[in-house]
């Protein structure tokens, strides 16, 4: 596994809850604003999009790209986060 940030293994390291987007890798107050504003304020309802496109890397960051404007490296954070919390959670 690559190495990960801290936010990252922060937010693998327990069940999701009501975490805010912001709280996931990759997406700071600019992209969690931009998502927020199109509905996807809580952590949760990102993973929602994330399974929605079953775990499609890809896929995922071309969404992300195009719903919030993030770049290749903040969409990849976000999804390595989510497959992480997944493979721990799910």
């Amino acid at each position: 596994m690559s190495s990960t940030s801290q936010k990252h293994r922060n937010f693998v390291a327990e069940p999701m809850e009501e975490k805010e987007v912001t709280e996931l890798a990759g997406i700071g107050p600019v992209l969690g604003q931009r998502l927020s504003s199109k509905g996807f304020d809580k952590a949760y309802v990102v993973l929602g999009q994330f399974l929605v496109l079953k775990k499609n890397k890809e896929l995922f960051i071309d969404w992300l790209k195009d719903t919030a404007g993030a770049n290749v490296k903040q969409a990849g954070d976000c999804h390595q986060c989510l497959s992480d919390w997944c493979e721990e959670f799910l």
